[in-house]
């Protein structure tokens, strides 16, 4: 019995590959589908089922392409949805036979109505391991506010209710024995307080998990909703593809890994209303851009900024990146729906140079550099991005919290005749939030290399006392 657990970092997900006598089953794939298959080719396997365990929010799951190449069926749980393409809808208790293990299905409606978790029993006929979606997380729980629009009656509220219902009689019955296998797990917004281990114990979870402690179901409800953030505003539009069904992507990459002369590339920027991304290291970026592109860096958290701050999944995109990596930037769009990229910047911003077309520039100070200025102007304006909560546990003193997650409104408090110091964490955030207002005509923002870590260890910038934030703050 093969139990490979297949994570990708830059959206906190996690995939699995099954195996059992030469017949294969992922759970909750991402959309390139291409590693999964050669994975089972070269085990000499055939994959004979994809296992959805919900509508997906965060990214498009690789379903429709895998049932597709490989004849394999999809399997959802409980659901009166109508879907985009065939798939299997399990009633719940129902077993699959995958070699000679079975996984059954458990319906746990709480994150979402059709939300399941499918137990594992091995070829010896031992429950080993249950793989539990957006039910639970090492932590913490699925966060219930999600699904709330599918129906006119359905309130959060309502779904954190079933969520403790599923919890009580689905999974706390189960033996302590169990290995617990999420699709998330720290970074990922389908949670508030999820631990950076990517697997555990049931018993651990028990024991440690504030969701599956002993409570009332008003207790629950209360804890499971207090601190949530509002979710990405394109997780509505993934659940529809997700449901509906999207292009391959095969179809994706062949419309956007086109490079595109200098010339090619101005003459789209200027007929499309076109975003120009340039996912370069923020750093090298503040050096030299393109007028009016933004900076969100393929080494960061890409997936969920470009999330955050492109609002349209059909927004036209025209892509600046490191040389190389081209198709990993179109390949990495794609897992949340950004299918309509136009081409690439081919020779990069060289090129671009080269050919006598303008560059940007955004200026970048070091952390020291901010502390000489700071000392000898204590009222020194300083914009923090970081996240409310962050800001809230530790920040410079007289600096302003404008989170970027929030930019519309954050900018609202951004002076367009005034000198501002932008940072954030480590300095990802700051460039974004610079090179975005930048692009809106904000020309007065100066970038703090590595942001408040590096503010933070100079000593000579006061900054506030430590509020610990493990718990969300109210």
């Amino acid at each position: 019995m093969i139990i490979e657990q297949i994570y990708t970092g830059c959206l906190a997900q996690g995939a699995y590959y099954l195996e059992s006598d030469g017949e294969a089953a992922i759970i909750d794939p991402l959309r390139e589908v291409q590693p999964y298959i050669e994975k089972a080719a070269r085990r000499n396997a055939k994959i004979k089922y994809v296992f959805e365990t919900h509508f997906h929010a965060d990214f498009v799951s690789g379903h429709k392409d895998l049932a597709a190449k490989t004849g394999a069926k999809i399997v959802y749980g409980p659901t009166q949805i109508q879907l985009g393409f065939e798939a299997l809808v399990a009633e719940d208790n129902q077993e699959f036979v995958l070699g000679k293990a079975k996984i059954k299905v458990l319906h746990t409606p709480g994150h979402t109505l059709e939300s399941v978790c499918y137990l594992l029993t091995n070829e010896n006929g031992k429950q080993e391991a249950i793989f539990t979606g957006d039910t639970l997380f090492i932590g913490d729980v699925g966060r219930p506010d999600l699904a709330q629009k599918v129906g006119k009656d359905l309130t959060q509220e309502k779904l954190a209710g079933y969520l403790y219902d599923s919890l009580r009689s689905k999974i706390l019955p189960l033996s302590d024995e169990l290995i617990v296998y999420p699709a998330h797990g720290a970074g990922s917004a389908c949670g508030k307080n999820m631990s950076k281990e990517t697997s555990d114990t049931l018993g651990n979870q028990k024991n440690s998990n504030y969701a599956l402690q002993p409570m009332s179901k008003e207790k629950f409800v209360e804890e499971v909703l207090s601190g949530l953030t509002p979710p990405p505003a394109y997780f509505p539009q993934n659940v529809m593809m997700n449901i509906q069904g999207y292009d391959s992507i095969d179809v994706v990459l062949k419309r956007g890994v086109k490079p595109l002369s200098p010339k090619e590339f101005e003459t789209l920027a200027n007929e499309n209303s076109a975003l120009l991304l340039d996912t370069r290291d923020p750093q090298v970026f503040a050096k030299a851009f393109i007028p009016n592109s933004i900076n969100i860096g393929i080494d960061g958290s890409f997936a969920v900024w470009v999330g955050a701050l492109i609002p349209d999944l059909k927004q036209e995109i025209l892509v600046i990146a490191e040389a190389g990596r081209e198709e990993e930037v179109i390949t990495r769009l794609a897992r949340v729906g950004y299918d309509f990229c136009l081409g690439y910047l081919s020779g990069g911003i060289e090129a671009w140079k080269g050919a006598g077309f303008e560059v940007d520039t955004i200026s970048s100070i070091s952390a020291e550099e901010l502390a000489n200025l700071h000392q000898k102007n204590p009222k020194l304006p300083i914009l923090d991005v970081r996240k409310n909560s962050e800001f809230d546990a530790e920040h410079v003193i007289e600096a302003e919290n404008a989170p970027l997650d929030y930019i519309n409104e954050s900018m609202l408090q951004v002076d367009k005749d005034k000198t501002y110091y932008v940072h954030c964490a480590g300095g990802y955030r700051s460039m974004v939030f610079a090179s975005i207002l930048k692009a809106r005509g904000y020309g007065n923002l100066i970038d703090v290399k590595g942001g408040f870590k590096s503010i933070k260890e100079t000593g000579k910038i006061p900054i506030s006392s430590f509020v610990c934030q493990s718990t969300p703050v109210k």
